[in-house]
């Protein structure tokens, strides 16, 4: 072989081999803030999101080998019909018919959250995860095995090189992955954001409803993701069976005894049972716990005074609370069970 025939042959490798790896390598995707929304807290410069990881985390979220005996997905418990969450049920069901000891939170805009889970007992996305696959009632599994078992499958090495440019599976890759998939969980497409938008309008019910919404409960689940960071008592006396104190078992202060998360109201029509512990099966069972409510020095000031509404002001807070369901969140078939 003569030099040049060669050379011509070694660079068209390089080309080749060079433009492969341009093609391998997962382009980014973006998470897009909606207009008049704070900007998201999670650091995505610590785990960029691309089309393949978000795929990757999309698989493990709904395969059972998270689970001690491979019959426990996250999808579980977070269904995507009901707000990322479970509805047959007050508590949360995990492995071995098990029953655990909270109501599944919704999994929506989670890149807004500061803190995790009821309590607030986790504080970064990337290591939710490890409470349900660890937690005895539920997934009952190490992070350490789920690694094992991952590896000897046919074709998660393989999702784990397109997502992350290697076929060595660790346990920080696989909850990062998981954190792109839920960091996607995006919902701004409701009728509420329209009207915002300007593109549609309320009914005279909804923006009545609207108005007594900014009266009594704003200042807790704020617009425009009707949640907030802060964990607060809402009135709740303590269930006796499951001696849940909240964020107290956190802390150890006192004063946190019976506090909560305030959770997102975003498609609230369908996230039901509610409350921590699913006490509640309807909304005008949770409006009415908030009409009635004593005066106690235990919950926030603006929770002090009587709401005193009437049959029809909490049929139009209805009406308005059902203005935050996202139907294309709920049916994006980006978010379903992959094929």
């Amino acid at each position: 072989m003569n030099k040049t025939l060669r050379n011509i042959i070694l660079w068209t490798c390089a080309i080749y081999i060079c433009g492969a790896f341009v093609v391998l390598k997962p382009e980014p995707i973006y998470l897009k803030t909606p207009k008049g929304w704070p900007k998201p807290h999670y650091d995505f410069s610590q785990n960029p999101l691309t089309e393949e990881g978000f795929e990757l985390g999309r698989k493990l979220f709904y395969d059972p080998i998270l689970s001690r005996d491979n019959t426990i997905s996250c999808a579980t418990c977070h269904l995507q019909a009901t707000g990322f969450t479970h509805v047959d049920h007050e508590l949360s069901h995990g492995i071995d018919d098990k029953i655990g000891t909270r109501n599944a939170m919704a999994l929506i805009n989670l890149a807004w959250n500061k803190n995790f889970m009821w309590d607030g007992g986790v504080n970064h996305l990337d290591v939710q995860p490890l409470n349900p696959i660890q937690s005895p009632v539920e997934m009952d599994e190490s992070l350490a095995h789920v690694v094992e078992k991952l590896q000897q499958t046919q074709k998660y090495p393989e999702l784990f090189e397109k997502a992350f440019g290697t076929q060595k599976i660790t346990g920080q890759l696989t909850l990062k992955a998981l954190s792109q998939f839920m960091l996607m969980l995006q919902s701004a497409n409701a009728k509420y954001d329209r009207v915002m938008q300007g593109r549609e309008n309320f009914s005279q019910g909804e923006q009545k409803g609207y108005e007594l919404f900014k009266q009594h409960c704003a200042a807790c689940h704020k617009e425009p993701l009707f949640a907030d960071d802060r964990f607060e008592s809402n009135g709740l006396d303590l269930d006796e069976d499951l001696k849940d104190i909240g964020r107290m078992k956190i802390t150890g202060k006192k004063e946190d005894s019976l506090r909560f998360r305030i959770p997102t109201l975003r498609n609230i029509q369908f996230t039901f049972p509610y409350m921590h512990d699913g006490r509640f099966k309807n909304l005008t069972q949770v409006i009415n716990h908030y009409n009635l409510l004593p005066a106690n020095k235990h919950v926030p000031k603006e929770l002090r005074q009587s709401m005193q509404l009437s049959d029809h002001d909490r049929a139009d807070l209805i009406a308005f609370l059902k203005t935050l369901t996202d139907q294309e969140f709920l049916f994006n078939p980006k978010y379903s069970y992959p094929k």
